[in-house]
């Protein structure tokens, strides 16, 4: 491709792949995001995978979120376990103490 050894202009922003491009063109395989350059010596046109911000801030909140999730289930679970063993801490003192 062009637009590895010379310089470029992107003519077309990144953008989604339609289900005809992805089968078409190559360049929507890796993301399934394409912009569309211009190669400056060449003046050929090609496009080039690229990733989509929109996409990867969604993804990251994502993940954010489901962090945030395991993060409350852990912490549910360490309190309940805490209270099992509490539980049990007092049921063995007042047995210690019924037999003196």
């Amino acid at each position: 491709p062009c637009w590895r050894v010379e310089q470029f202009v992107v003519a077309q922003e990144c953008t989604r792949c339609s289900g005809f491009q992805m089968k078409t063109i190559p360049a929507c395989g890796p993301t399934g995001f394409i912009e569309k350059i211009n190669c400056a010596s060449s003046h050929r046109d090609e496009y080039k995978s690229c990733r989509s911000a929109a996409l990867e801030a969604q993804r990251f909140w994502h993940f954010v979120g489901s962090a945030l999730g395991v993060a409350a289930a852990a912490a549910a679970l360490v309190v309940l376990r805490q209270r099992v063993l509490d539980r049990r801490a007092l049921e063995k003192v007042r047995k210690q103490i019924e037999s003196i």
